[in-house]
């Protein structure tokens, strides 16, 4: 008797969830985006907009603002759900900070948002570049505010010190997930200590700011509790923002959230004690943060 080989089914993976329309956007077109692009490269600046393949480029680059990365454009972690590559940064220009501000400058940015890549590696984390580019921005725009959006010191708070004493108006700290999921997402980071990074800054006398990603599998009780975290450790800022996968070798997305519940996540924010609540599918950290210079201390 012939004995034929038994075929296994294929194992059927489950299908992912599809992208809704709420979350389309326009392409980046525009005089003002092209020239907000030409300035970014005859600078030879670096934008989270780029980086973090951000959904709202367009919007922003069009009305002629951009949030720019500094100190390269390599970071030390790994966290699973970013763009901007990893690696071992060979780049530490000490005069970014000069850069940076003359592009300010030149392209009259009356609110001007800052951030970089984590740099471990590096004694101060980067706070002494941090710090005069805050400085020297003020120097040359007086007049133009500014918001910092930091990474995690890993507790180094002689470093956040300088980080946060340049002069800015707002100061920015992601913790991106509720506490269960850090693990999963922030592997090279803790959550209590992103917690008391806030707390830290909030005691110096700054307007706080953070922001979560959703739809990573958080659940709304996780969503609660981080929100009464952060209301408990000073912060007076939160933006949520739907959670994007940015190329098929990072976390995908668990859950597309409706606009409803954004909307409600808002409400609950502002009932446990936030000041401000920026809540949308597309909001990501610097959207819309201009407005998030008003808001009490």
């Amino acid at each position: 008797m012939l004995l034929l080989p038994v075929i296994q089914p294929e194992a059927v993976a489950p299908a992912r969830p599809r992208k809704p329309d709420w979350l389309r956007v326009k392409l980046p077109v525009g005089p003002e985006y092209a020239r907000v692009r030409k300035l970014v490269d005859e600078n030879k600046l670096h934008t989270i907009c780029e980086s973090g393949n951000c959904p709202n480029m367009g919007e922003c680059w069009g009305a002629g603002t951009a949030t720019f990365m500094i100190l390269g454009n390599i970071c030390t972690r790994s966290c699973s759900f970013c763009a901007v590559a990893t690696g071992r940064p060979n780049e530490y220009d000490t005069d970014e900070p000069r850069r940076v501000a003359e592009a300010i400058l030149t392209m009259g940015v009356k609110h001007a948002v800052i951030t970089s890549v984590n740099r471990d590696e590096l004694k101060d984390r980067g706070a002494s570049i941090w710090h005069e580019t805050v400085v020297r921005i003020k120097q040359l725009s007086p007049t133009t505010t500014i918001e910092t959006l930091i990474p995690d010191v890993k507790a180094n708070w002689e470093a956040l010190d300088v980080m946060i004493s340049g002069g800015q108006e707002v100061i920015s700290h992601n913790v991106e997930t509720v506490g269960s999921l850090y693990r999963l997402v922030r592997p090279q980071a803790k959550y209590d200590r992103s917690l008391e990074q806030i707390r830290r800054t909030k005691a110096a006398g700054h307007r706080t700011k953070s922001g979560i990603m959703l739809g990573l599998g958080e659940k709304k009780e996780e969503m609660y509790q981080a929100m009464d975290d952060l209301v408990a450790n000073g912060l007076d800022i939160l933006t949520l923002g739907q959670y994007l996968q940015p190329t098929k070798r990072h976390l995908e997305v668990a859950e597309f959230i409706h606009p409803d519940l954004f909307a409600h996540y808002r409400e609950e924010g502002l009932r446990r004690g936030l000041k401000y609540v920026e809540s949308g599918p597309l909001v990501r950290s610097s959207y819309h943060a201009e407005r998030h210079v008003n808001v009490p201390i």
